[in-house]
């Protein structure tokens, strides 16, 4: 059964345009199939790992080849599951404000946690670096409240789509879709027209991957 992975990365929960936009595209994508299912991880209701001691630790065992402690692979099993967890989607979607011009905190301690050796990329002195989450999409839905994508100066500080598509690239996603969501902080008139075309997006990306 196809399964989409859902990343919910803002606390405003009902107040949040990231997540609005998102709620239309996972109704389309459930309503396609009887099939599909749905996962969501909330990041602020997942206890995630420090990535500290013996996790960095046996990290650092895994890209010198050597063998962990006892210790550091009873660490690093804790960060396996959470990856395991992540690739056993067959789509992906993420929803996310714009926090300082990049990401929330959550979701970076998110990404640092499964972005890791082995177990979403590899290097090789003759390939260099592979990703090893692929064939498979992903969605991006980015609210931000000014409209960084207006203008060269503009975009220039926008670091929440620049990294998330780096990021996923580097672990191997090729197939990724942005949707952005902007600008948010504006009169009540405008910024329903902004998520009213925001959700038709949406819905029309969610029938595009179903």
């Amino acid at each position: 059964m196809p399964k989409l992975l859902y990343i919910e990365a803002s606390p405003r929960k009902e107040r949040s345009a990231s997540i609005d936009v998102a709620h239309s595209f996972i109704s389309t994508f459930l309503a396609a199939s009887t099939d599909n299912e749905l996962e969501t991880l909330d990041l602020w209701q997942l206890d995630l790992p420090e990535f500290d001691g013996d996790r960095i630790n046996a990290k650092y065992r895994v890209m010198h080849g050597e063998n962990p402690t006892a210790e550091e692979s009873a660490a690093w099993e804790t960060i396996s599951k959470i990856t395991d967890q992540f690739k056993s989607a067959d789509y992906y979607l993420f929803s996310s404000p714009m926090w300082n011009f990049s990401i929330p905190y959550k979701l970076k301690h998110y990404i640092d946690v499964i972005t890791q050796p082995g177990l979403t990329w590899n290097f090789s002195p003759e390939s260099g670096y592979t990703g090893l989450v692929t064939g498979k999409p992903a969605t991006l839905i980015l609210a931000r409240g000014g409209e960084y994508s207006s203008s060269h100066e503009a975009s220039a500080m926008d670091f929440q789509k620049s990294y998330l598509e780096v990021i996923l690239g580097f672990i191997g996603f090729k197939d990724i879709n942005t949707l952005l969501v902007e600008p948010t902080l504006t009169d009540s008139e405008s910024k329903a027209l902004t998520l009213s075309s925001a959700r038709e997006q949406a819905i029309a990306l969610a029938q595009k991957m179903s």
